[in-house]
């Protein structure tokens, strides 16, 4: 269930391209829609990127010091998943943590974007949240995952 999230949470990327793409007819030749164009598609990209960072990290696809792309699809050795873990479980926490008062208060209000007043803002906050937990998750599960056999 957890992969076909992150499968889907990628098509976001067809909308998102054709909303950026989108803003600049809609402003030039109809004169109207740009900013309700460029509202969703804030929306979508905080989506995308919420779901996005559990993705790459799964794909071993993340920039890091010493850390080459992964072309054999092998699994975190055991001190790296725990060192993974320590790092960023108290940072997801963290997030969830101080983030929940304008969180919760972002979604009673179902806050608005300032500039147009186009509703969808609190979704944003929502991927924030989503961002930490999907973090959070992939650092447990990769921690408690069975080590890989060595060869």
């Amino acid at each position: 269930m957890f992969r076909l999230l992150l499968a889907a949470a990628g098509l976001l990327v067809l909308p998102l391209s054709l909303l950026l793409f989108a803003q600049w007819p809609l402003r030039d030749f109809l004169q109207a829609g740009s900013r309700q164009a460029n509202d969703l598609a804030q929306v979508l990209f905080a989506l995308y990127m919420a779901v996005a960072v559990t993705a790459a990290t799964r794909a071993a696809t993340h920039l890091s010091a010493g850390h080459a792309p992964a072309e054999d699809a092998q699994p975190p050795s055991r001190w790296k998943a725990w060192a993974v873990l320590a790092c960023t479980g108290p940072w997801a926490l963290f997030l969830l943590w101080t983030s929940a008062p304008g969180v919760w208060q972002s979604i009673r209000q179902l806050e608005r974007f300032s500039d147009t007043l186009n509703p969808g803002f609190f979704v944003i906050r929502i991927a924030l949240w989503a961002m930490a937990v999907l973090v959070l998750v992939e650092a447990v599960q990769s921690a408690l995952r069975p080590a890989a056999p060595r060869p």
